[in-house]
């Protein structure tokens, strides 16, 4: 059957298929620290919507699953390719086809990075806020395939909240496009919010239409603030919020994360237990905001440093986007992706501390503490994740839950969460979702065992 499949897709692709063992190698897996069982057949470097719908089409009729990849930074599992599988790369679709300043919108091939597309914008006076820290090696695609955060969504959203419509190829090849150019339109079901997260699951995302905000430069001011322990910085974080002062960006680093960065950087060493703060405020009120915020930490026991330039304000964000880099030193890392409520930061915490004491682990969190999102890091050596680890994140998932949360703020379902979804969803809500996802990909031959995988 390999054989072919390879010879369909030759004669559609031509060059296009490629079929180098390493390559195949390298699609099998992300940053998450997961790689699939098996090789996959062949990897189609998509160069057109036509070469997407080709590979859909033969896909479709031979009944061979698709995993569709981006940039391979993914941290679920979710674009990792195995056994029988074509990997369907959008990294060549990298253009930015049109950008109107007048509507705040552009129109982008899914393979951009986030970072690239923001250079592009930044020309035109304009950017899109959806801001991951892997900005500089994540696609526009994977970004909207997982419904990506990041630092800024605290004040600015997440990617469903900045995107106007998609190009989508179904997995029988034909080409739809969802949503609208206008900043209003409630014609029919909101399809292109449905496609935004679903994980490759739906369709293939060929377009993006992004809605886009006005840079106003100059306008950004940036602190840090420095707490005895991380229980008490995210009683500060709290307590920002509840001020009714909107950061931009408030991010949360505890002490094992702070020192593994402080390492890498080459910085002076943190005190052994001390957790930090940073946060940036921006637009016209950005001084008074950071004054008030300023106060708030402060009244709440850190020592706070506002910073003085330009230059101290990039090392500050330097510290807190090295944090995936710096835990990449320590070992394997399963980086996990919880979210509570804001208010629930502190016990979320408590629950952390409890888990490291049961099972006997180290578990550097960092935190997007403007919208409670938490990054749990397991660290581990080897490629298999270890039974005790996996007992360790059923804990962590289960007390996100009890306190209001979900165990996946914006990473994704992917492969590695699957096992938990019915919990959150219940079995009717989970049943649900499976049958709308049979009614885009009937044969399921878009990233099978991902995500609604039984």
């Amino acid at each position: 059957m390999s054989r072919v499949l390879l010879g369909l897709l030759r004669e559609a692709l031509s060059e296009r298929v490629d079929t180098d063992p390493q390559h195949l190698q390298n699609a099998r897996a992300d940053k998450s620290g997961h790689a699939a069982a098996g090789t996959p057949i062949a990897i189609v470097h998509a160069a057109s919507i036509a070469d997407v719908q080709s590979t859909m089409r033969i896909a479709s009729e031979t009944g061979t699953p698709v995993v569709v990849r981006g940039a391979g930074t993914g941290l679920a599992g979710g674009a990792n390719a195995g056994a029988g599988e074509i990997v369907l790369s959008m990294r060549g679709l990298d253009r930015i086809l049109e950008v109107r300043p007048d509507d705040l919108l552009a129109v982008v091939e899914p393979g951009i990075l986030n970072a690239d597309l923001n250079r592009a914008l930044e020309g035109h006076g304009l950017w899109w806020a959806p801001d991951p820290a892997s900005r500089e090696i994540s696609t526009v695609g994977g970004n909207i395939a997982t419904g990506a955060g990041g630092l800024l969504c605290a004040k600015y959203g997440v990617v469903r909240d900045a995107v106007l419509g998609l190009d989508l190829v179904l997995a029988d090849g034909r080409l739809l496009h969802l949503g609208h150019r206008s900043v209003k339109g409630v014609t029919g079901l909101d399809l292109t919010s449905l496609v935004i997260g679903s994980e490759g699951t739906l369709g293939v995302v060929v377009g993006a239409t992004l809605k886009l905000r006005r840079l106003v430069p100059g306008q950004a001011r940036s602190l840090t603030a420095s707490f005895p322990d991380v229980r008490a910085a995210a009683t500060a974080a709290a307590a920002v919020t509840a001020s009714g002062v909107q950061p931009a960006i408030m991010e949360l680093m505890d002490a094992s994360c702070l020192r593994a960065v402080h390492r890498l950087l080459d910085l002076p060493a943190p005190d052994e237990t001390a957790a930090q703060l940073t946060v940036q405020t921006d637009g016209p009120a950005a001084s008074v905001d950071a004054e008030a915020i300023a106060v708030t930490l402060a009244e709440a026991g850190g020592t706070v440093r506002l910073a003085a330039d330009d230059a101290e304000a990039d090392l500050l964000w330097r510290v807190r986007r090295s944090m995936h880099p710096a835990m990449e030193t320590l070992g394997t890392t399963l980086i996990e992706d919880v979210s509570v409520p804001r208010s629930a930061l502190p016990a979320m915490f408590d629950e952390i501390a409890r888990i490291e004491r049961e099972f006997d682990l180290v578990i550097p969190t960092v935190c997007h503490a403007g919208d409670g999102n938490l990054h749990p890091n397991f660290v581990f050596e080897g490629d298999e994740v270890p039974d005790v680890i996996w007992r360790a994140a059923d804990e962590l998932f289960r007390a996100a839950r009890r306190l209001g949360g979900t165990l996946t703020g914006e990473h994704g379902v992917g492969a590695l969460k699957r096992r938990w979804l019915v919990d959150e969803l219940g079995e009717d809500q989970w049943r649900l979702q499976r049958e709308i996802m049979r009614v885009f990909d009937p044969q399921g031959v878009l990233n099978p065992g991902k995500v609604f995988a039984p």
